[in-house]
């Protein structure tokens, strides 16, 4: 086991505790990195080590169709530690960073009451930024506005607005896939309603954080990673990935639904409907799960508070995981 003499200190005293009348940040301990890192194993070694249970903090982990595809833990890694927010949301349906967040505060706030360790783990940056630094409080957009937008969407393709939005705002494409609809229509809609960018909304109306914790991150590069995404995604036709888009389109079998903007899940429907051969799924596949991990490396190695830790030491991780938790109960004693 990873269990490392830190018992003695993990808990919190209860008046710590952030009530719902309050605004204190909850203590939180955040395990990030690209996909495919390790971060499940990581997760079980702290959930063992510190009582804790894991909160899903992976934008495509919420969807209930596709807990093959999104790499979801497995029913087995479940049965070892209380998992919360995978696999909760329809595929026709979308989340925001703000709408998870809410629910991850009232999963935190309720892990906390028993007595436990939140552990929020993940690879969607901005769910980690929303809790730790803040959201953006933009004032809401007329839904005719979004309306028009997925509209032009559908007719001229999502690279087509990526562009738009590159000229409009290009840091924050920057950070996204073309072919992101929802990021793209969610960032448009924000320029054009308000008439400033995404990116100075993120910069200029920050709320106050609402959880405080180490971001601890796997270091794992992408020579490192390129291996390891091929097999996965290998075990994952093999283990009936195809069988599982299938399923997913009994429900609902519309390409534009947020569930189906995933990676993997977009390829799959793709091959399905007839429009890519499995040979060019697997390889499209393969080069998006790659240009993905190479972009939540680059936006992990931008945030300051981010802890780079070996991908493959869950021991490390518990280590710098204890003593944080040790600080944190320090400081809410004095």
């Amino acid at each position: 086991g990873y269990a490392l003499p830190c018992t003695a200190f993990w808990r919190l005293p209860r008046q710590v505790i952030m009530s719902e009348a309050t605004s204190a940040p909850l203590p939180v301990i955040c395990l990030a990195g690209p996909t495919g890192s390790g971060k499940t194993a990581a997760a079980l070694a702290l959930a063992a080590a510190l009582d804790g249970e894991v909160v899903n903090a992976d934008s495509r982990q919420v969807y209930a169709d596709f807990p093959l595809i999104t790499a979801q833990p497995s029913p087995e890694e479940r049965a070892s530690c209380p998992h919360h927010l995978y696999g909760f949301l329809t595929t026709e349906n979308k989340i925001s960073a703000g709408r998870w967040a809410e629910a991850a505060v009232d999963k935190v706030r309720d892990i906390l009451a028993r007595g436990k360790t939140p552990l929020l783990v993940g690879g969607t940056g901005l769910y980690f930024q929303a809790l730790l630094r803040g959201m953006a409080e933009i004032p809401p957009v007329d839904p005719q506005l979004t309306a028009a937008i997925t509209a032009r969407v559908d007719e001229q393709g999502a690279p087509a607005l990526h562009a738009e939005l590159a000229q409009a705002d290009p840091a924050y494409a920057a950070k996204i896939h073309p072919n992101d609809r929802q990021r793209i229509i969610r960032a448009l809609e924000v320029c054009q309603s308000t008439g400033r960018s995404f990116t100075w909304w993120h910069s200029n109306s920050m709320s106050a954080p609402l959880c405080v914790g180490p971001l601890l991150t796997l270091d794992a590069s992408l020579a490192w990673l390129e291996p390891r995404l091929a097999h996965r995604l290998d075990l994952m036709l093999a283990g009936g990935a195809l069988g599982e888009a299938r399923a997913a389109m009994r429900h609902c079998a519309d390409p534009a639904a947020p569930g189906w903007s995933g990676i993997g899940c977009a390829e799959a429907l793709a091959h399905l409907q007839g429009r890519l051969s499995l040979e060019d799924c697997r390889s499209l596949w393969l080069r998006n799960t790659r240009a993905y991990a190479k972009r939540q490396l680059t936006w992990f190695r931008a945030r300051p508070e981010a802890q780079w830790l070996p991908p493959d030491d869950p021991a490390a991780v518990v280590e710098a995981a204890c003593r944080f938790w040790q600080k944190a109960r320090s400081s809410y004693n004095s």
